[in-house]
Parts: C-alpha cells; structure tokens; sequence
C-alpha cells in the first residue's frame, strides 16, 4: 500500500463522508493497480454521494477496462443526469463523449 493510500485512509477515518477523500483514494488504488478497491471506493461514494460529478467518469472508464461494457454505459448516463442537475455542463460534455465513444 502507498504512502498516499495511508495517508488518505487516515484522513477518512476522522471525516468517512468526506467526497474529495474518497475519490482521491479511488484515484491512489487505480494507481496501485488495485482496480477492485478503487471501483468499491467509488460505488460507495456515488451511493452516498450521487452529486460528486467527478467520480462517474473515472468508474466507467474502469469498467470499460474491465471489459463492462453495459456498467460503463449505465454510469455515464448516471453522471450525465448528475452533471445536468449540478448546471456543469463541462462535465456533461466529458461524459457523452466518452459514452458516445464507448457505444460507437
């Protein structure tokens, strides 16, 4: 496990709900080359905390690697209707893109 993983799991342990902890761990295990942990990580934070637009993007692409293609599908139309309802249309953009790239 990395420095920034104990780091990081040390933060959460004090603040669990924290979204900005979350996914930056996600990120460390995807990192690490633990991908279940990181899709774990980021299932939860999505569960908890379905505004944190950021998260759906980095969860599909792990999908796709994983070869899900019907999951990646299902959370990048997820985060396209939560960037839609947070106005960020920047990421809204990033996710069709990567959806319509993915299904074409």
């Amino acid at each position: 496990m990395t420095d920034r993983i104990t780091k990081l799991r040390g933060f959460l342990a004090t603040n669990p709900s924290d979204a900005f902890l979350q996914h930056a761990l996600a990120l460390e295990w995807i990192k690490a080359g633990d991908e279940p942990q990181a899709r774990a990580v980021f299932e939860k934070l999505l569960g908890e905390t379905p505004g944190y637009v950021g998260s759906y993007y980095h969860l599909a692409k792990l999908l796709e690697r994983q070869g899900e293609t019907e999951g990646a599908i299902n959370w990048y139309q997820q985060g396209m209707e939560a960037a839609q309802k947070a106005g960020d249309q920047h990421a809204y953009s990033e996710l069709r893109s990567a959806l319509e790239e993915l299904q074409f």
